[in-house]
């Protein structure tokens, strides 16, 4: 191939990788405005009830739900590499994620009977802090692991840069002392931290939450597993998945 097409189709890949995470920087921003009912045009409470919400609202949750699914699995990735290439492949996963996310949110239908409501200020106060801290946590976590790798613009600078593709090493440090996945710890905690919970918000809360607790149980855990063998064994059996201080030493 011409050298001057070789680097073109790098500058591509590199601009692919950089505009999809500006995409996910954005839809980021917005999934804490939409839970948190916080500055953006549409919200969780957003809006009147409309017909059939209920059976919507799981249609949209399962679809994010089988993207993020089959699109992690390493079967599917190596006939998506055949594809595009191992540079793209957390590109367009990213991508894909904030396209989901994203219809989400647009098509959310919300349900504003309300299920509890924190009348003191005080608490409510409380309450909203800790959901910031949530969202504290998924960021931090994200450079925990190694935030631009896992949001695709490693790969796509490396391969550009003609240097081999490196995968972050296994790392139990900070969060991760505590827990073996604080990202879906900081979630958790994001999504049901709410001085006002409607019943939209808590199917929103109840079906992510057994999304998160099943994909991690039975698909990453075992990958993980997988690929890093007796060293995550010895990792699972001293660390709680997801729930800090619910592993306890035999007497």
């Amino acid at each position: 191939m011409n050298l001057n097409l070789i680097l073109m189709k790098k500058f591509i890949i590199l601009l692919f990788g950089f505009v999809t995470y500006f995409v996910f920087l954005v839809t980021f921003l917005y999934f804490i405005g939409f839970v948190g009912n916080l500055f953006v045009p549409k919200t969780i409470n957003s809006g009147e009830t409309g017909p059939n919400a209920i059976i919507i609202n799981v249609v949209l949750l399962s679809v994010f739900a089988m993207q993020h699914s089959i699109m992690a699995r390493p079967s599917f990735k190596k006939w998506w590499n055949t594809i595009f290439g191992i540079a793209l492949e957390r590109s367009i996963y990213v991508l894909f994620s904030s396209l989901a996310l994203l219809l989400i949110f647009w098509k959310w239908q919300p349900i504003n009977e309300v299920i509890w409501e924190v009348d003191s200020e005080i608490f409510a106060i409380i309450i909203k802090a800790i959901f910031w801290a949530g969202w504290g946590i998924v960021l931090i976590s994200t450079f925990l692991i190694s935030h631009f790798h896992l949001l695709g613009l490693q790969q796509v600078f490396e391969n550009f840069k003609n240097k081999n593709l490196t995968d972050p090493k296994f790392k139990m440090n900070f969060f991760y002392r505590l827990v073996r996945h604080p990202l879906m710890l900081g979630f958790l905690i994001a999504f049901w931290a709410t001085p006002i919970m409607t019943q939209g918000h808590l199917l929103f809360a109840i079906i992510t939450t057994i999304y998160m607790f099943v994909a991690v149980k039975f698909l990453e855990e075992k990958e993980l597993l997988k690929e890093l063998g007796e060293e995550y064994k010895t990792y699972q059996k001293k660390t709680p998945m997801i729930i800090p201080f619910t592993k306890f030493k035999k007497k």
